[in-house]
């Protein structure tokens, strides 16, 4: 069965990979899963329909069948367990890459979502000049970490893997602030996830939609 995902009309970075149904993309070509999009509007996301799939009213979502899932983290989750490539065999080592799942979204994500308010949403507020450069301390602190753990290596844990997959989509949201830049083997830690041809498909596929819209 070809599982159905939504994604945005019309997206707010206008087709660039950073909403997230490319992250669910990227996973779905990874693994070889055809896949089929429903396009859904600003207004079609609070609709009763797309309620009763996600409750808080965003994207993406999946559809197999019976089966209705939302978050980014769930629905790579449940490609890794279902196909083979995102998941080591290895049971030590499949536990470590869902650890880097997790700390992709928990860890790593939430600081630098922060940034992203600061700079678009909180650019017009009387402290935001005060509050800016604090809030950049946080994520070079994630950042500090990371670059650490990942020394010279080329990917998280041996074979690139879900973990992979999730953490440079977080990095990504970096690119314009120029922060990623300042950690040479991070910027070339996404640079190779971007060379990926799974993630070529899935840019691509995405930024057809912007086009065409």
């Amino acid at each position: 069965m070809i599982p159905t995902i939504t994604a945005f009309e019309r997206s707010p970075d206008g087709g660039k990979g950073l909403a997230r149904d490319t992250r669910v993309r990227w996973a779905l070509e990874e693994v070889g899963q055809p896949y089929e999009v429903r396009l859904v509007s600003f207004a079609g996301m609070k609709a009763p329909g797309h309620l009763a799939i996600h409750p808080f009213g965003q994207i993406p979502t999946y559809e197999e069948g019976s089966l209705r899932l939302f978050e980014t983290g769930s629905i790579v989750f449940h490609l890794a367990e279902r196909h083979a490539g995102l998941l080591p065999r290895d049971r030590d080592a499949r536990a470590r890459a869902i650890t880097w799942m997790f700390a992709a979204l928990n860890t790593v994500e939430p600081p630098i979502l922060e940034l992203v308010t600061a700079r678009i949403f909180e650019a017009d507020r009387s402290w935001s000049e005060e509050r800016l450069p604090l809030v950049k301390d946080r994520v070079r602190a994630r950042l500090d970490q990371l670059s650490v753990y990942l020394g010279a290596a080329e990917w998280l844990d041996g074979a690139f893997s879900a973990g992979d997959l999730l953490m440079v989509s977080v990095l990504l949201r970096l690119r314009m602030s120029g922060i990623l830049d300042e950690y040479q083997n991070l910027a070339a830690y996404v640079a190779r996830g971007e060379a990926r041809p799974a993630y070529a498909r899935a840019f691509a596929a995405q930024l057809a939609i912007n086009a065409a819209s």
